[in-house]
């Protein structure tokens, strides 16, 4: 069992017209847990919904996709808000309306967790993050969210130090770091103690750092529609992989199962970057059996 802590939120997404909006489940956690659950791993969503409408639509989207939901104590009342807009490359920009001010998480033992709530509320997600035996943690900056530069590199990288498993995307670290050469970035954040850092590279695939050496996996061609989700598709991919290897909590120092699970990951990130919103593919869209040593196949490069 995977427990995922975060926002769970509604993406209204512009049409090209600018002026139309469609509505889509969101969040990166609640994002995370659904592509969990599609791909066969037993998960729960610890997070926060108001009852109003778009609670209710998440919370019957939750429920068809088998998430169970752990409504966490908040003063907010309202269900949060995300809206978006893509450029020609479907990359997507968003304008926030959030609330997140839960004041108690419960324990689990597998955790994954990040974005927007442990940067709203750092507090009770770092003591959740002590309390697990395994941490996976993808600091998903939003500019539009963020605090001074300098203390959101500090929050993040306090973060980092509690982790065992660390995604990020090259864009997070371009703003934490500007300037910086982004696997530099992974190793230094390596050093300061999980056992995995993975650094999602767009069109490039993923390159991942642990303390054996460093692996960089390619994507083949991508049809983009739009982004949304698509880096939550990779980490839900990611964890489902090495917890099927037996790598997520004991770790593993197989250099093919760490291979295999990018491998899985950048299909999955390819599949939901091929339709519009969070839409995380199920095992069978991403054939599943091609990408573990038992298939046989093991697509991309490897350095």
């Amino acid at each position: 069992m995977i427990s995922v802590v975060g926002e769970a939120l509604v993406d209204l997404i512009a049409g090209p017209d600018g002026r139309t909006f469609t509505a889509h489940p969101g969040g990166s956690p609640a994002n995370v847990a659904v592509g969990l659950a599609r791909l066969g791993t037993a998960t729960a969503l610890h997070t926060h919904l108001g009852d109003d409408l778009f609670g209710r639509f998440l919370r019957d989207h939750l429920a068809a996709e088998g998430v169970p939901v752990d409504l966490l104590p908040a003063r907010d009342p309202g269900t949060s808000v995300a809206f978006a807009a893509t450029d020609q490359d479907g990359v997507a920009a968003y304008d926030f309306r959030i609330g997140w001010d839960v004041t108690r998480i419960p324990a689990a033992r597998v955790l994954h967790t990040g974005s927007l709530a442990a940067a709203l509320a750092p507090g009770p997600v770092e003591a959740a993050m002590d309390a697990a035996a395994t941490v996976s943690y993808d600091p998903n900056i939003r500019p539009a969210l963020a605090g001074p530069r300098a203390a959101e590199r500090a929050r993040v990288e306090r973060q980092v130090g509690k982790a065992d498993i660390v995604k990020a995307s090259a864009d997070d670290l371009a703003w934490l770091y500007p300037g910086a050469d982004p696997r530099e970035r992974a190793a230094d954040w390596l050093a300061r103690g999980p056992r995995l850092v993975v650094v999602t590279l767009g069109p490039d695939g993923a390159y991942a750092v642990t303390q054996d050496g460093q692996v960089t996996r390619s994507c083949g061609p991508v049809t983009v529609v739009d982004t949304v989700g698509a880096g939550d598709s990779f980490t839900a991919a990611l964890l489902h992989a090495l917890d099927r290897a037996g790598a997520l909590e004991h770790g593993s120092d197989r250099p093919e199962d760490l291979v295999a699970a990018l491998d899985l990951a950048n299909a999955a990130a390819a599949v939901t970057c091929g339709r519009a919103g969070a839409d995380p593919p199920t095992a069978d869209e991403i054939d599943y059996g091609k990408f573990t040593r038992t298939g046989g196949e093991v697509p991309g490069d490897a350095d």
